[in-house]
């Protein structure tokens, strides 16, 4: 077998556990068998259970980054915020990643209630250089005052909140990003709370 073909199989077994269980319930031999390999020939590819888990967050964490850079790529000015619109414009794009990609907001949720919490370093090599960059694209169309940094974590727990458990309905139903009605009311419901903690003006 290749190289890359077992890395991949690997890869996307880890993920799907590890947005399923987290980090504390998938077990090396459970994601060998979900993809169909030895647990030696997993860790002749990857690694440990460590390795598999960094090597995971890695490819959602630039994943989401590619995703970013083409949504800034396709604002008014390219790779700037230039107003509203184009912060709505990224917003809605991360929405649509999330929507299409859930695993990954699986992957966060789970990471940021403590699990996996000795695997360190990770946010300061892959998401704080990312939020940093995104800070100062947004500070300059920010009312002044506005906390921009948390403006963007809010965004971002937003989505993954939404993305991962829905809204409940009356009867108890969750409503997801599967339903279009609810899909519809939260994406209006994101740019308003975007414009209310940036101080925007609402884009046309």
């Amino acid at each position: 077998m290749n190289l890359e073909p077992a890395v991949t199989r690997i890869l996307d077994a880890a993920t799907r556990l590890f947005a399923e269980r987290g980090f504390d319930g998938a077990s090396t031999r459970r994601i060998a068998d979900a993809a169909d390999l030895n647990i030696a020939t997993v860790n002749y590819h990857v690694g440990g259970k460590r390795d598999l888990y960094f090597a995971v967050m890695t490819r959602a964490a630039e994943a989401e980054r590619a995703a970013l850079e083409a949504a800034l790529a396709a604002c008014a000015r390219p790779g700037l915020l230039s107003g509203p619109a184009d912060v709505h414009l990224v917003v809605d794009r991360y929405l649509d990643f999330c929507v299409a990609h859930p695993q990954i907001p699986a992957l966060w949720m789970h990471r940021w209630l403590s699990d996996a919490a000795d695997v360190a370093s990770f946010e300061a090599a892959h998401v704080h250089p990312l939020v940093t960059g995104l800070v100062a694209l947004a500070r300059p169309v920010a009312a002044p005052g506005a906390d921009v940094e948390y403006a963007i974590w809010s965004v971002i727990w937003t989505v993954h909140g939404f993305a991962r458990g829905g809204v409940p309905d009356a009867q108890g139903r969750r409503r997801r990003t599967d339903d279009p009605e609810a899909l519809a009311r939260f994406r209006a419901a994101l740019h308003r709370l975007t414009d209310g903690l940036l101080g925007l003006e609402p884009a046309p």
